[in-house]
């Protein structure tokens, strides 16, 4: 029986500061280079808001973020189809600005090698007070046929136990984490992605932005929280073959070969009044 695992580059760059067209063409060079360099390659990831071309935090001007929101299905989403059709590969190039009626939000996409927007996630929990988008409603998954079910998270997200453990309830066995963090909570955020991934059974691959916009150390994790990779902070591509049949093993088998927590959940879960989500735990569906 073949193996299921998939063969990730993860982009942590900074961009074209202020330029989107020029960044955008940037990345189209880049997916184009990782796709003639790497045999293989199946999926490549950016950074949170890459294709905005932000500057670092303080140097942000006060334009407003309907003036460079964008349609999505739209253009954007067009030309990056049109990407993943010419590479074969799939993509999930960070997140944009949305145009979401009078508001805005963080959204990540992903599109499949034949070009179409298979998924599309509002940043759920913005990093407020500072962002101010409007938040998500619902978790995301996708799926990629014959390897595995994957979800997406922004930045942010991750300090909230409830985005991860709702990708995993969903089937998630992967969770494609795109961020932009220049600030000096990066070594807090290491240690949760450490720990969604441990508690939650599932691989990361959490993508930063290099510096100067961003202070980098994208990490690659497995389902039982070990670092794979740590990146630095400057340009880098993060490659990684994600091991889903790994992922499957730790939950049957229990990670380190001790903790079954999906099927203990699954068991003692239903009997736990649990007020925070409005009754008993129910079973994962299978």
């Amino acid at each position: 029986m073949p193996d299921r695992s998939l063969f990730v580059a993860a982009l942590q760059t900074a961009g074209v500061r202020g330029d989107r067209e020029a960044t955008l063409e940037q990345l189209e060079r880049n997916v184009r280079a990782l796709r003639s360099t790497f045999d293989g390659l199946q999926l490549v990831v950016a950074p949170e808001l890459h294709l905005m071309a932000l500057p670092p935090l303080l140097e942000e001007d006060e334009a407003s973020l309907q003036d460079i929101a964008i349609d999505i299905p739209g253009e954007l989403t067009e030309r990056l189809g049109a990407l993943a059709r010419e590479t074969g590969l799939w993509l999930v190039p960070g997140s944009v600005y949305e145009r979401a009626g009078d508001a805005v939000a963080n959204t990540a996409v992903v599109l499949s090698p034949n070009g179409e927007l298979v998924a599309s996630y509002r940043k759920c929990f913005p990093w407020q007070p500072y962002e101010t988008t409007q938040p998500g409603t619902q978790t995301v998954c996708f799926d990629i046929d014959g390897v595995g079910r994957f979800g997406l998270a922004i930045c942010h997200d991750g300090a909230f136990p409830e985005i991860f453990r709702s990708l995993a309830w969903q089937g998630a066995e992967a969770i494609f984490q795109v961020t932009l963090t220049g600030t000096s909570d990066r070594d807090a955020e290491t240690v949760i992605a450490r720990a969604n991934a441990i508690v939650n059974q599932v691989a990361v691959v959490n993508v930063n932005a290099a510096a100067p916009v961003g202070n980098g150390r994208s990490l690659v994790i497995d389902p039982e929280g070990a670092v794979r990779y740590e990146a630095g902070v400057g340009e880098e591509v993060v490659t990684a073959v994600l091991d889903l049949d790994q992922v499957q093993r730790v939950r049957e088998r229990g990670s380190f070969g001790l903790n079954r927590l999906w099927e203990e959940m699954d068991r003692v879960g239903p009997g736990l009044d649990l007020p925070l989500y409005g009754g008993p735990y129910r079973p994962r569906p299978r």
